[in-house]
Parts: C-alpha cells; sequence; structure tokens
C-alpha cells in the first residue's frame, strides 16, 4: 500500500466520504484522520470537491491496476475474450485488499450520482463498456449500438457485482464458510458457463431432467389452450 501522504488522504477521504457523503465529510475530520494538517488537501487536491472526485476514481484504479485487462493477442476468439473479461473483472470486485468504503462509495455514487460520477463513468465505466460491447459484437454480429448488447453487457456485469456488493446477503443464506469457499475462480467460471449457456455458446447448466419438465409442462399448457 502508498503510504504517501496524498494516498493517505485518499483512504481517510475514502472512508469518510463513503460513511457520510460529500457534504457531511468534514475536510478536517480526513485530515486529522491521515495524520496531516489540513492545507494538505488544497496543497494535492485543490478542494474538497476534487478531493472527492479523485476519490471515486481510486475505489475503482488500485483494483484494475493489479489486474489489468489482456492485451489479445490478434484474432483471439470473442468467446475467450469473454471470459477473460469475466475472469478479470470478477478479480477487480472480489479483491482481498479493497476496503468496504471502496464499494460504499460506488453505490453511494450509482444511487445519488454527483459530477463525480461523471468522470468516473468516463475514465473507468466508459472504456470497460466498449470493451464488452466490441466482444459481444463480434459474438452476435451486431452493430455496437445495439440496445440488446447493452442488456447483455449490464446482465454479466450485474453477476459480478453480486457477489461483491451483496456478500452479506450471500453469507446468510449460504452461510459464511459456504459462501467464502465461492473462490474469485469459481465465481468467475460460473458466471461464464451462465452466460455461455444464455448465449448459446456452451451447453445448458441445467440437467436433462429439468428440461423435460419444463418441455412437460409447456405441452400441457398447449393442450389446455386447444380445449
Amino acid at each position: 500500500m502508498d503510504d504517501s501522504p496524498k494516498y493517505r488522504l485518499l483512504d481517510a477521504a475514502g472512508a469518510a466520504f463513503a460513511q457520510l457523503g460529500f457534504a457531511g465529510a468534514a475536510v478536517r475530520d480526513i485530515c486529522q484522520a491521515a495524520g496531516l494538517n489540513i492545507a494538505s488537501v488544497n496543497y494535492y487536491f485543490g478542494d474538497k470537491e476534487r478531493l472527492y472526485a479523485e476519490t471515486v476514481k481510486y475505489a475503482c484504479e488500485k483494483s484494475a491496476t493489479k489486474y489489468p485487462m489482456p492485451q489479445w493477442p490478434e484474432k483471439t476468439p470473442a468467446w475467450n475474450r469473454l471470459q477473460d473479461f469475466i475472469t478479470t473483472f470478477v478479480n477487480r470486485l472480489t479483491d482481498p485488499e479493497n476496503k468496504p468504503w471502496q464499494t460504499q462509495i460506488i453505490m453511494r455514487e450509482m444511487a445519488q450520482p454527483s459530477s463525480a460520477c461523471l468522470e468516473w463513468i468516463r475514465d473507468y465505466v466508459q472504456p470497460l463498456a466498449d470493451t464488452l460491447k466490441s466482444i459481444l459484437a463480434e459474438l452476435s454480429n451486431k452493430p455496437v449500438v445495439d440496445d440488446q448488447l447493452y442488456c447483455i453487457g449490464f446482465s454479466i456485469v450485474g453477476q459480478c457485482l453480486y457477489y461483491r456488493q451483496n456478500r452479506p446477503i450471500g453469507e446468510q443464506l449460504m452461510g459464511k464458510e459456504r459462501f467464502s469457499a465461492l473462490t474469485p475462480q469459481v465465481i468467475a467460471q460460473h458466471i461464464c458457463n451462465f452466460t455461455g449457456a444464455a448465449l448459446g455458446l456452451t451447453p445448458p447448466l441445467l440437467s436433462n431432467p429439468g428440461k423435460k419438465v419444463i418441455h412437460t409442462r409447456s405441452r400441457a399448457i398447449a393442450r389446455e389452450r386447444r380445449l
């Protein structure tokens, strides 16, 4: 971890902003938590608003640096790239070095967007979205602006996010020990399998008996409609 004054400020600010929001967090308290004098915010960031914007971006950039997107060789199959994308994204979200405030401040921005949210989308979210859309467009032979690609992308990202932002719920439902056994590798593989099945790229996840039940029920409904 970088222990320089600038990054101590970002960590202290992240914890304060995540809990209290922009208006509720006091610069004096942030500086005190970082072990710095109050002038340090102006020195490193200019003002409180800039500190907040940089804190929102910092919430993501640490794990993004640790788990960069692969530089795929030319002609790498789109399905392989999609699996790499999902695995990398899951690793970023479930990085054990992530602090709780990193998720909390992003969730706060998603619920109550500020100008910092626009910067975060531009610098972090948009590049990821562009990468994912290009992969899905190649898989489907659809233009990258097709709304269905956005919906598929949202579904993929939503699966990944669940294991980070809803971890307490998962632990309650499954038990902490069982949920903890869902390592990033296990989670990423499941999401890849689920997504591949939904896109018709891999076998269905459900067993054949389950499919027969569905088909039998469908035939029963069809018979009822004919009567």
